[in-house]
């Protein structure tokens, strides 16, 4: 491999691991506050991607997209805690994976029914169609975006998890839920702010990556598969864990799929069994 090829592939890395990043970092915040198993998480992603398909069809504008994808899979995910899922977190973990799984298959149907199981392709938006040179080098100038705008989202949630109230509370309840109720707070909305927070990031992931891949409505399944690799490779319930296991994922499958085509998903797995068989709490979690 040429270190061009090579510079590319690891730039490419970087720019899927951010993704991967927003598309863990909700699902291991539920479970390290609420020990609540998502098997819908991957569902807010695919509801997200199909809702900026269907903003930029209707007005040509990716930027709306960008706006309303993230607003409108929380809205979606609200209703569902709220009607649905909070009656399921006493449950044992077994129900919570049944019952979400049962939601993901809904909302894929959902997809499949208002728009085909056809895949579609979205546009890059033009402002970002060219690219950029770094030094000799050039690269997509929407991927590198993706990569600003994901950094700047993983800046802000490291300040309000570390330097705010809510985040306080936030570390404080995947210590033990049971002291920060003890405390006067009310767990009921601070786990429905979180899960909504989570489905956001989510959609914010689905919205990025539509460009990039096209839509389809069976993609939900993948990107959770991804999103549990990178929390079990990162560790559950850290900021830098979703990061760290994000990028280290995003690399792998992007320098493997130029190293071995056929072999980069099967790397992805093998780099998690080999991080459980080492460190069997993730990379940066709790020992």
């Amino acid at each position: 491999m040429s270190t061009q090829l090579l510079l590319f592939q690891v730039l490419n890395g970087v720019g899927i691991g951010m993704i991967y990043f927003l598309l863990s970092v909700g699902l291991t915040l539920i479970f390290g506050l609420m020990r609540f198993v998502n098997f819908a998480h991957g569902a807010f992603y695919l509801a997200a991607a199909y809702i900026t398909y269907a903003v930029v069809l209707w007005t040509g504008s990716f930027w709306w997209a960008l706006l309303l994808g993230p607003v409108l899979v929380a809205v979606l995910a609200l209703i569902i805690e709220r009607l649905l899922l909070r009656h399921t977190y006493a449950l044992p973990h077994e129900a919570q994976i049944l019952i979400t799984f049962a939601v993901a298959l809904l909302i894929q149907e959902v997809v499949i029914l208002l728009f085909t199981p056809l895949g579609h392709n979205v546009p890059v938006p033009a402002a970002l169609s060219g690219i950029v040179f770094l030094g000799p080098y050039v690269y997509p100038a929407y991927r590198l975006a993706v990569v600003g705008v994901a950094a700047v989202v993983a800046i802000v949630l490291w300040i309000a998890i570390e330097r705010t109230k809510m985040g306080s509370i936030l570390r404080a309840g995947s210590e033990s839920a049971e002291m920060v109720g003890l405390l006067g707070i009310n767990v009921d909305r601070v786990f429905m702010a979180t899960f909504a927070l989570g489905a956001a990031l989510a959609g914010l992931a689905g919205v990025l990556v539509a460009p990039l891949r096209g839509v389809e409505p069976f993609m939900s399944a993948e990107a959770l598969g991804i999103a549990f690799v990178v929390v079990v490779v990162g560790g559950l319930g850290t900021l830098s864990g979703a990061l760290v296991g994000g990028i280290l994922i995003g690399l792998v499958q992007s320098i493997m799929s130029t190293l071995w085509p056929e072999g980069a998903q099967l790397m992805i797995y093998a780099a998690m069994a080999l991080v459980i068989m080492i460190r069997p709490t993730g990379l940066m979690g709790r020992i």
